[in-house]
């Protein structure tokens, strides 16, 4: 399940904005609601993360997906 969180002021996992059962629909639905212009993959042991910046490379929301 991959989840989408957008940036709350505070915290980057701020609010959760929707699910998706693939990265392709999740990074569509990012397009719409964040509008960003740069993103980053990185996997890790138990989860993979789509960082979403804008223009300046500032943190605006991110995509997580928890890998078994």
């Amino acid at each position: 399940m991959w989840k989408l969180y957008k940036y709350n002021g505070h915290y980057i996992q701020g609010k959760l904005v929707s699910k998706h059962s693939t990265e392709k629909a999740a990074l569509k639905k990012a397009e719409k609601e964040l509008k960003h212009t740069h993103t980053e993959k990185v996997k890790r042991s138990k989860e993979i993360i789509i960082w979403l910046d804008d223009a300046n490379y500032s943190p605006i929301g991110m995509i997580v997906k928890k890998t078994k």
